[in-house]
């Protein structure tokens, strides 16, 4: 995130493991501007989408800053995605296509989580399903652009555990998935952030990284896989 109070740590640490797949998440609701520094964003949704449709802020402009900011840092990203998957908004979608090709960014994510079942609560399955209606419009603007063939994880998002990984494994469709999580470390920083995903990140590493999420991969034959070699 460009616009990221720890921005500045964000870029040292991913200059310190090269290996690392470094995405770029726009931003365009909550938080504050790299365009217009110290401008606040919109705080929901349906703010920002009234904001587009006034001219009050223009995607492009902005998601071109946060873009030349990153790179500008030297970072070469390897797959871009949007904060709330506000790419969804159609003046939004067009300014992540032509950004994706402007800045040579091979890889768009496919915001449409495939479901967990019962797993999922009944209203992110609900969410989930109204997300996919943008479907249709969504292939065609970004025909030419990779994506994974499936996305999970938003169903399960601030709830991930150990468990639902590996029933997510167990239910995964054959081809290629981008698996969405918020893992990290709750500290003093993230108790006083706005976000709601606290302690939940810490659980959620925790389950990443347990010896039965490492077995479930192999028992599925679920192979881990990164954008760089994907695209080489």
């Amino acid at each position: 995130m460009a616009n990221g109070d720890a921005f500045d740590d964000a870029i040292r640490r991913a200059r310190e493991v090269p290996s690392l797949d470094v995405g770029i998440h726009l931003v365009l609701v909550q938080g504050r501007s790299v365009l217009h520094p110290g401008k606040p964003f919109p705080e929901t949704l349906q703010q920002l989408g009234k904001a587009l449709l006034s001219g009050e802020i223009h995607a492009y402009d902005e998601a071109a800053a946060q873009v030349r900011k990153i790179v500008a840092a030297g970072i070469q990203p390897s797959h871009l995605d949007t904060h709330k998957h506000t790419h969804l908004f159609p003046p939004v979608l067009d300014a992540v296509a032509k950004i994706a090709k402007e800045f040579d960014i091979p890889w768009v994510r496919r915001p449409f989580d495939y479901g967990t079942g019962p797993v999922a609560g009944l209203t992110k399955q609900a969410v989930g399903a109204a997300m996919k209606l943008m479907s249709p419009r969504f292939a065609k603007k970004l025909a030419g652009f990779r994506m994974t063939d499936h996305f999970t994880g938003f169903q399960l998002t601030g709830t991930l555990d150990t468990s639902g990984i590996i029933e997510t494994l167990k239910t995964l469709p054959p081809g290629l998935t981008e698996f969405m999580c918020h893992p990290g470390r709750c500290g003093e920083q993230l108790r006083h952030a706005k976000t709601r995903l606290k302690e939940s990140r810490a659980e959620e590493l925790a389950a990443l990284v347990a010896p039965e999420t490492k077995q479930a991969l192999v028992e599925h034959g679920v192979r881990l896989e990164n954008y760089r070699d994907l695209s080489e």
